[in-house]
């Protein structure tokens, strides 16, 4: 097999852009592309390793410095968390498009040197990774925000009743306006099982989507959300099974900004 060193060098460009690029979407960088392309071609001194005889140690060291170098280059330095971060999803991308390449090797028996595939000459290769790739990426990313946009109103959630201390996970939903009319203290919805006297509830009327009802409620001793100490709250007890996703309580709409 015939291997053209231009193409090669193109394509680790084109490699690299697509996950510049994605790491700028997934994490909102809003990164201009003209940085994004020069952050690959920063990535393109990777392709002079080739012309290097390198042990494996000095090779991965030599890549990890040209993958910092590439995130600096697109997206700058604020701080090390962010540049952390950035570097993170940089890694975790890689590895999903390259699994996915791997994956479609297997499946339609493609050879492969590193991440270049081949079948019946290079070409089918260089057809890969133009189309293939950004197909790969394209389905991670829509994915990845979906998730993003499902879990962001997700919240640990932890309160102290009776010397015991339970931990729930939260849904900030804000459509929950619910408040005990006597002392309009916001109500946490909760489905978890709790031990409690009948003299230690607080009956609260309730209406919602047309429905009237007595909702059971108790004061607990401590709330925090987020490890965040919250007060004038009280827990309602719901007999409901919540139909979002692993979640155990519904947080009342008052914490929206704060949590």
């Amino acid at each position: 097999m015939k291997l053209y060193l231009d193409v090669i060098f193109l394509l680790n460009i084109w490699f690299d852009f697509l996950l510049l690029l994605s790491v700028s979407m997934l994490l909102k960088r809003y990164t201009k592309i003209k940085r994004i392309f020069l952050g690959a071609l920063t990535g393109g001194i990777t392709f002079f390793f080739l012309f290097l005889n390198l042990s494996s140690f000095s090779l991965f060291f030599f890549k990890v410095i040209v993958s910092i170098l590439m995130i600096l280059v697109t997206f700058s330095y604020k701080d090390f968390k962010y540049t952390l971060t950035n570097l993170g999803y940089f890694y975790l991308t890689s590895i999903i498009l390259g699994g996915g390449m791997y994956l479609l090797s297997d499946i339609f028996s493609y050879n492969n040197h590193g991440l270049l595939f081949y079948k019946n000459g290079f070409q089918t290769n260089y057809i890969v990774l133009l189309i293939v790739s950004p197909i790969i990426l394209f389905f991670y990313i829509k994915k990845n925000l979906k998730v993003q946009e499902n879990y962001q109103h997700y919240h640990k959630v932890e309160f102290l009743y009776k010397g015991k201390l339970y931990h729930l996970t939260g849904y900030l939903d804000t459509g929950n306006h619910l408040k005990d009319p006597y002392k309009k203290r916001g109500i946490i919805l909760v489905n978890t099982k709790l031990k409690y006297n009948l003299e230690e509830i607080i009956y609260t009327p309730y209406n919602a989507l047309n429905y009237d009802g007595i909702l059971k409620c108790l004061k607990v001793d401590k709330l925090y959300v987020d490890k965040k100490e919250f007060k004038n709250y009280l827990i309602g007890i719901s007999n409901l099974k919540f139909q979002i996703d692993g979640i155990d309580c519904i947080l009342h709409s008052s914490m929206k900004g704060i949590i």
